[in-house]
């Protein structure tokens, strides 16, 4: 085997993995890449099932060097993880989740981007087996994709190829303490800090699977660990972000993935006790990051149960999510020159509610837009010419004023 420093560590944490680890495992050895360019950091985290087994076995007699760490359970993903990143030696580290697997063209691609356009981040194209998976970012190859604008805010679990230069010089490691959302954390630091990130569109590189036995992580833990997560996510991006459209950009994805599903058509269910606590731990961070810039990236029916929430209003958010079960098509009101109207949900311009007008809104095709070439002309004119002229005021011939 190659004592060289190798192009990619995959660092695969395990946990009751089989038989999904067999696949996982072969397609790393398929790679296009090269077995002299791949290492397999694998840590079983204290599995029964026959993981830890298998994954010496693999070593055993795999053409690449892997290494097998075998411990009592961390109780979550990021302890095998940080374990694997200690020992990775490769220039860019890949942390592959052991019920998952690999296209076989999926390194090869990734490290040569991340090599030509000298970015410390690179995604390969996700899809789903047997869940979903995000598609939004996936429209395109690009080499250097702006994170405050593109879609890729919106995928930030760990599997991605991490420059390792990086990690070591930043001192990242997985937050151990949390339980659910801690790769969103350790990925959103990585596009903040790091010198750039690629996307690889136009070859499938991942297969995410959906078990059958509903071990896979994310399906795990209660309501309050989806809060831990908002609240460190929320934290990271004002830590790095200063107040203004960028931070705005950045805090939609935790009110949209972590916070506006807390306060679904499921929370009617919940027992008063419940209800309460979810308000109460959403409290912190309505206060701090909801606002205007935010609000207006959502949907109206969306903004208006964030808002029921940042006014700690169980009451009115009960009565929107009826509203929401009940199928009901809100009647467009108010629209303007400039194509803003407004969606009559409930609660629209009530005092007692005290819900402002702008969560209503929508902005559609201004007038001017949708009249002909002519009639835009003359709104234009008339509009300058209103600005620009100055109102004047002449006595009438009765003494009073007119203008």
């Amino acid at each position: 085997m190659s004592t060289c420093e190798p192009d990619v560590t995959v660092v695969v944490g395990a946990y009751e993995a089989m038989p999904y680890l067999v696949k996982c495992l072969a397609s790393v050895e398929s790679q296009t890449l090269g077995a002299d360019r791949i290492e397999i950091v694998a840590v079983d985290d204290g599995s029964t099932d026959g993981t830890g087994e298998y994954l010496e076995e693999f070593a055993a007699r795999s053409v690449i060097r892997t290494t097998v760490v075998r411990q009592e359970n961390s109780g979550g993903p990021s302890g095998p993880r940080n374990v694997g990143l200690g020992l990775a030696r490769g220039r860019y580290v890949f942390f592959l989740d052991a019920d998952d697997y690999f296209g076989e063209e999926a390194l090869e691609r990734m490290v040569a981007m991340g090599d030509r356009a000298g970015t410390d981040v690179v995604l390969g194209k996700v899809v789903g087996v047997n869940r979903g998976a995000p598609k939004s970012m996936w429209k395109e190859t690009v080499e250097r994709a702006d994170v405050f604008s593109s879609q890729i805010k919106f995928t930030l679990s760990a599997q991605k190829l991490f420059r390792r230069e990086l990690l070591l010089r930043l001192g990242m490691k997985f937050d151990e303490s949390l339980k659910t959302g801690e790769d969103a954390l350790f990925t959103l630091e990585a596009y903040l800090r790091g010198g750039g990130v690629s996307v690889v569109s136009d070859y499938t590189c991942y297969y995410l699977v959906g078990r059958d036995d509903g071990k896979h992580v994310t399906k795990s833990g209660t309501y309050v660990l989806r809060f831990d997560s908002a609240r460190a996510l929320t934290g990271l991006i004002a830590e790095y972000v200063e107040p203004g459209p960028q931070r705005d950009q950045l805090m939609m994805r935790p009110f949209i993935v972590t916070l506006l599903p807390q306060f679904g058509p499921g929370f009617l269910k919940q027992s008063d006790e419940v209800q309460r606590k979810r308000m109460e731990l959403a409290a912190p961070m309505m206060a701090a990051y909801w606002n205007k810039g935010v609000a207006r990236k959502l949907k109206p029916i969306e903004r208006l149960r964030l808002q029921c929430v940042a006014q700690g209003r169980i009451d009115l958010l009960c009565e929107v999510l009826r509203y929401m079960k009940a199928g009901k098509e809100p009647e467009r009101v108010g629209r303007g020159l400039n194509g803003t109207h407004h969606l009559a949900l409930p609660y629209f311009r009530d005092r007692e509610a005290g819900i402002p007008d702008h969560v209503y809104a929508v902005r559609g095709t201004p007038v001017w837009r949708r009249l002909p070439a002519v009639g835009r002309t003359r709104l234009r004119r008339v509009r300058k010419w209103a600005a620009v002229r100055p109102v004047q005021r002449v006595e009438s011939p009765s003494g009073g004023r007119r203008g």
